[in-house]
Parts: structure tokens; C-alpha cells; sequence
């Protein structure tokens, strides 16, 4: 599904590609008819900034956001797992799904990677896709709420995936999200604190969501009720 391709482009790395192909995105989501209509009016200013912003701008805005805060990190384990040992099972369970749907991942890419969850997402049909994407949906709904605050048009990418998702967050997770601390990315002080921290813990005698099926891809403690 060409929908998910670009969300996916839209969260990666900005490159010369996606800049160039940035003008018929809302074209091609139009034509699809996947998301909302206002869904992909939200998305016009990322597409003109995309296509029309000099790309060392861009690429500079997207490694302050999505590199330099912890809290916006777009590994989607990190946000549930941190870096215990769960998180390590978990990328073995989403690459084997991947392997089990044809998708090859290169040595550098980490599973829980959005975008790439998000090509992983294209290549299923359209209701396998959306139900799939509900598992994530605190983590994609905490991640917009702290990018609206940053007054980002990034937080109109994650809108138009919880308009995707077939459930709708889970507020008592969503809170104990939100409740992380979201650092100032110029703060270098803070930044080093956040890295240090304990990950959220999930389960029993945690604070978090229960502890995920053996068979699903990580992320589903976290997912919509």
C-alpha cells in the first residue's frame, strides 16, 4: 500500500529522493483513499516543507527531534523495553515476523525502527495492516501528543496513523508515557540523565501495561484497548 510507503518515507531520514518526490504524496494518498481526507490536508504543510526547505534544514530538524530526545525516539521499544532484556526478545519476535512475510532487513536496521515497521505494514492487505498498526498505537499517540507540543508538523504524521489503527490508545498506558520525562534536545545535561535512566518496567509488579503474548512482535502491552 502506497499510504504506509509514505508515512514511512516521511519518518526516515530526509534525503534528496524524498524531497523529490514529496510534491505527489497527496496525490498518490488521495488516489489510495486510505486515510481521511482531513487527514491528508493536516499533511500538506510536511509535504511543502519536504519539497520546497533546504535539505541540510531538514535533516537538521529531524536529527534534533528524532535523534537527540530520547522521549521522541522513533524505536518503538525503546519507549516500553528501554534496554533490558525484554527488548532483545521482542526484536526477535518482529524480525522473525518480517522474515515470515518476505521482508529482508538489512544488518543496521533494528526491527522496532518505525519506518521500517511501517514498510513491514505496506505489504500486508489493507485490514491485516490497520489492525497491526492498533498494537503500537499508545506509543505512535504518546509520540504525537509530545511533538504537537513542540508545535512540529511531524505530529501530523502520527495523527494520521491513529486514524489508521483500528482501536484507540489505552489512557492509563498513555499517561504512564506521558509521564517520562521529555527532555529539552539543547539541554545536554538533561539528555544524559534521560540515557541513564531505568527502562519503564511492564508486567507484574511494574507500573506499566502486562507483559506481552510470546507470539506478538513486542510492542502490544502497549497497544489500544
Amino acid at each position: 500500500m502506497h499510504t504506509f510507503k509514505i508515512l514511512s518515507a516521511l519518518l526516515t531520514y530526509p534525503e534528496s529522493e524524498t524531497q523529490a518526490a514529496a510534491p505527489e504524496f497527496a496525490d498518490v494518498l488521495v488516489q489510495e483513499g486510505l486515510l481521511p481526507q482531513a487527514e491528508i490536508a493536516a499533511l500538506a504543510c510536511l509535504f511543502d516543507e519536504l519539497a520546497n526547505r533546504e535539505l541540510m534544514d531538514l535533516q537538521e530538524r529531524y536529527v534534533l527531534l528524532f535523534d537527540r530526545s530520547k522521549a521522541l525516539s522513533l524505536h518503538l521499544f525503546e519507549h516500553v523495553h528501554g534496554e533490558s532484556r525484554d527488548r532483545g526478545q521482542a526484536m526477535v519476535t518482529l524480525a522473525e515476523m518480517y522474515h515470515e512475510h518476505g521482508l529482508a532487513i538489512s544488518a543496521k536496521e533494528l526491527p522496532d525502527y518505525l519506518p521500517l515497521f511501517l514498510e513491514f505494514l505496506a505489504q500486508l492487505p489493507p485490514a491485516d495492516a490497520c489492525a497491526l498498526l492498533a498494537e503500537p498505537l499508545t506509543i505512535l499517540s504518546a509520540l504525537r501528543q509530545r511533538l504537537a507540543k513542540r508545535d512540529s508538523v511531524y505530529a501530523h504524521v502520527f495523527a494520521a496513523l491513529e486514524s489508521l489503527a483500528w482501536a484507540k490508545p489505552n489512557e492509563r498506558e498513555l499517561d504512564e508515557l506521558l509521564s517520562k520525562p521529555d527532555e529539552d534536545p539543547n539541554d545536554h545535561a538533561a539528555l544524559d540523565r534521560a540515557w541513564d535512566e531505568e527502562p519503564v518496567t511492564f508486567g507484574p509488579g511494574g507500573d506499566g501495561c502486562p507483559p506481552a503474548d510470546r507470539n506478538a512482535p513486542g510492542f502490544n502491552a502497549a497497544g489500544g484497548s
